[in-house]
């Protein structure tokens, strides 16, 4: 009988130990995965939002100094300023809009409901119903899109359909590179052409 009751007391004993074991370690994981995430919050929050870039086609001197081109005119209702991280970037999480002006000053515009500029590397990041509409007539569409300033490069990976009223046809593709005055346009790959305009001519008929 003592036996048995020696048997009971282990038993006890070990299950006790075990179950103690077990809520030590699950609470520690817990206290060491809330403590790996650190939430991360703007250094500053500015409403309706204007930056605008500017280039220079020599070193300025303090007389130039009005010389400068605005090449695009950014603006937004809102902008969140990460400037305190290690990669620096700043959000704009309702939209934004893009005026760019090519070589002749002719504006074209750039709209997304969402955006991301990096401002180490002066890569502007759209996403969300991007949609570009050129000074002639020319209008891109596409989930997201990347403006390069630096180099006044615009290229996407994704999906696009590219609408040219001069011409009156619409391309469908997929992946595309383009530069600021629309000039060079490169797609990787498309899915057909259709021709909206017809050219009729009146000669010879009766």
């Amino acid at each position: 009988m003592k036996q048995t009751f020696k048997n009971i007391l282990k038993c006890f004993a070990t299950v006790f130990t075990v179950a103690f074991l077990f809520m030590s370690c699950k609470d520690n994981y817990q206290r060491v995965g809330e403590e790996a995430v650190k939430p991360i919050f703007p250094q500053g929050v500015a409403q309706n939002f204007t930056l605008t870039y500017t280039e220079t086609s020599k070193e300025l001197s303090s007389e130039d100094a009005d010389s400068s081109k605005v090449i695009a005119i950014l603006t937004s209702p809102i902008t969140e300023d990460y400037d305190n991280q290690s990669f620096k970037y700043r959000t704009f999480p309702e939209g934004l809009k893009v005026d760019f002006f090519d070589e002749k000053n002719q504006k074209s515009v750039i709209t997304a409901d969402y955006g991301i500029v990096y401002s180490q590397t002066n890569l502007i990041d759209l996403q969300g119903n991007v949609v570009i509409e050129t000074h002639d007539g020319k209008k891109l569409e596409t989930p997201q899109l990347f403006f390069d300033r630096k180099n006044n490069w615009i290229f996407t990976e994704k999906v696009f359909t590219y609408t040219n009223l001069e011409d009156g046809s619409v391309m469908d593709g997929e992946g595309l590179d383009l530069n600021r005055e629309f000039s060079y346009f490169r797609a990787h790959k498309t899915y057909g052409l259709l021709t909206i305009k017809e050219n009729i001519s009146k000669e010879g008929d009766d």
